[in-house]
C-alpha cells in the first residue's frame, strides 16, 4: 500500500484580489488565499502545500456539541407547563369564589389565563402570575354552574379540571364570611361568633376575597388598630375603609343573631350601621325590603285614616253643561226661583228676528239722513215688492189688534244700513282720526 504524499508542489501563476492561482504538475489549477503563501512568493514561485487531518480536535468538537444538546434537552425537553387545578373556596346565594395554586409555566411564556362559565368565556384573569383567586358575582339563587380555567402559553394550551357548583338557597347560611371590626359589646361579639360557628360560617379579622359582610358597632378602630388610621383611635379603621371601597355591606352583630334565629338569610336593610336594629322578639316581624322598612307603623296609619274620615266630604263642582239634582223641598217650591241665565248662543238661536213697528233707529253724528218714520198701516195697499222673510214676520205680542190685515198688503221699507255705516265710520275714525258717536245695543227679540 503506497503512502500518501506529505506535500504537493504548485507554481504560483497569478495574484489577484487576495487570491493566488496555483498550477500543479498535471495541470491542476486551484485558488489559494495569497495570505497563506510564504512571504516573498510572487508570480512564478514554486511552493509545497501539505494537508493533514486533526483527529483530536474533531473528537473534542463532537464532545462539546453533544454536551450542549443534552443541556438543551434537560432544560427545555423534560419539563412542560402544568394544567391548573381549580378549587372552590366559598359559595353563597349569588356568588362563587374560586382559587387555584400558582401556575407552573416551566420554560414557556404566559399568553393568557381565562375563566369559563358553562362553556362560555367569562373573563380574563388579571395578573395571572400573582393572582390565584377570583370571585364571580351576579349568579342566580339555587342554580347549578360549571367553571373551568384555560391556560394559554407559548408551549400550548392547558385546560384545568371542570368544577360544577350549585348556589345556595335562602335557608343555607353556610356561605356567610364575616370580617369583624370594632364591636363595643364583648358579649354580643362572642354570641355572634358562636352563632357563626353553629351556622358553619366563617369569620376573620381581615377582609379577604370571599368576605360577604363587615360587622361592627362603630367605624372607629380599636386602640390596637389605631396605627393604620394615622394613630387616631377615633378615626375609621383601615378594614372599615377597605370594606367601603370594595362595596362590602357594613352591618351590626344583631344581623348574625337574626340569621341564626330565623335559620335563613335575613335582609340586611334593618341592620345597617347607624340604624336601630329590631329587638330579638321582633325578628319574626322584620322588614322584607328597604321599601317596607321605610313604611310607617300600623298605628300611625290607623290614626291617619281616622283623621281623614273625620274631615268633611270634599265637594266636587258639577260641569256647567250638567243640570244639578236638587232635593225636593216644599218651601222652595213655593218661592219661584229666577231662571238660569241663558248663554249667548241660545239667545242668538232663539231670537225671532222681528222688530217693533214703532221702533226708530237713533241718529248718529255721522248719519247724514234721518230715519223715515214707519207709515201707518192702511186698509188697502198695493202689493209690495218681495222682501226678505225676516222683514215679513211680525211679533204677535207687540202688535195692536187690527180687524183685517193682509201680510202681503203691508209695505215696510228696509231699515237703513246703520250697522254698516257705524262700522264704516269706525274704520274712518281709525284712519282719519274722526270721532264716533255712542253706539247703542239693540235687542231684536
Amino acid at each position: 500500500m503506497t503512502r500518501a504524499q506529505d506535500s504537493f508542489t504548485f507554481t504560483v501563476g497569478k495574484l489577484d484580489a487576495g487570491m493566488a492561482i496555483l498550477l500543479g504538475d498535471r495541470a491542476h489549477l486551484i485558488e489559494f488565499p495569497s495570505v497563506l503563501l510564504p512571504p516573498g512568493a510572487t508570480t512564478g514561485s514554486i511552493v509545497n502545500i501539505a494537508v493533514h487531518q486533526n483527529v483530536a480536535q474533531e473528537r473534542k468538537r463532537d464532545h462539546e456539541f453533544w454536551s450542549l444538546q443534552e443541556d438543551i434537552l434537560e432544560a427545555f425537553g423534560n419539563h412542560s407547563p402544568e394544567n391548573p387545578q381549580l378549587e372552590v373556596r366559598n359559595v353563597t346565594q349569588t356568588s362563587v369564589t374560586l382559587e387555584w395554586p400558582p401556575i407552573k409555566l416551566a420554560t414557556a411564556k404566559l399568553r393568557s389565563l381565562d375563566i369559563y362559565k358553562n362553556g362560555q368565556r367569562l373573563a380574563s384573569i388579571p395578573n395571572a402570575l400573582s393572582n390565584y383567586s377570583t370571585k364571580l358575582s351576579g349568579l342566580s339563587v339555587d342554580t347549578q354552574y360549571s367553571f373551568q380555567l384555560l391556560l394559554r402559553t407559548s408551549a400550548g394550551t392547558y385546560p384545568s379540571n371542570l368544577i360544577r357548583v350549585r348556589t345556595h338557597t335562602i335557608a343555607d347560611t353556610s356561605g356567610i364570611s364575616v370580617c369583624f371590626g370594632n364591636v363595643a359589646d364583648s358579649v354580643l361579639l362572642e354570641n355572634a361568633k358562636l352563632a357563626l360557628k353553629e351556622m358553619r360560617a366563617k369569620w376573620s379579622d381581615k377582609i379577604q376575597i370571599d368576605t360577604t359582610h363587615f360587622v361592627c358597632t362603630t367605624p372607629a378602630v380599636t386602640p390596637a388598630g389605631a396605627q393604620p388610621a394615622g394613630g387616631v383611635a377615633a378615626a375609621p379603621g383601615a378594614e372599615y375603609q377597605r370594606a367601603l371601597q370594595l362595596s362590602i355591606p357594613v352591618v351590626q352583630p344583631q344581623w348574625i343573631l337574626a340569621c341564626h334565629s330565623e335559620k335563613k338569610m335575613v335582609p340586611i336593610s334593618g341592620y345597617y350601621l347607624g340604624v336601630t336594629p329590631p329587638t330579638s322578639s321582633g325578628y319574626s316581624q322584620r322588614p322584607q325590603s328597604m321599601s317596607q322598612a321605610s313604611l310607617p307603623s300600623s298605628s300611625a296609619s290607623h290614626k291617619n285614616l281616622a283623621s281623614r274620615q273625620s274631615l268633611p266630604a270634599i265637594r266636587r263642582s258639577t260641569p256647567p253643561s250638567a243640570t244639578p239634582q236638587r232635593p225636593i223641598n216644599e218651601e222652595e217650591d213655593e218661592v219661584e226661583q229666577p231662571p238660569p241665565p241663558k248663554s249667548l248662543s241660545e239667545m242668538k238661536h232663539k231670537s225671532s228676528g222681528t222688530m217693533d213697528r214703532n221702533f226708530k233707529f237713533p241718529t248718529s253724528p255721522t248719519q247724514a239722513q234721518e230715519v223715515p218714520p214707519v207709515p201707518s198701516i192702511p186698509t188697502r195697499v198695493p202689493a209690495p215688492k218681495p222682501e226678505p222673510e225676516a222683514a215679513n214676520r211680525t211679533n204677535e205680542d207687540d202688535m195692536t189688534p187690527v180687524a183685517v190685515v193682509v201680510p202681503s198688503s203691508v209695505e215696510v221699507p228696509p231699515p237703513p244700513p246703520v250697522e254698516k255705516e257705524i262700522r264704516k265710520s269706525f274704520v274712518e275714525s281709525e284712519d282719519g282720526e274722526e270721532e264716533v258717536g255712542e253706539t247703542v245695543e239693540i235687542d231684536l227679540r
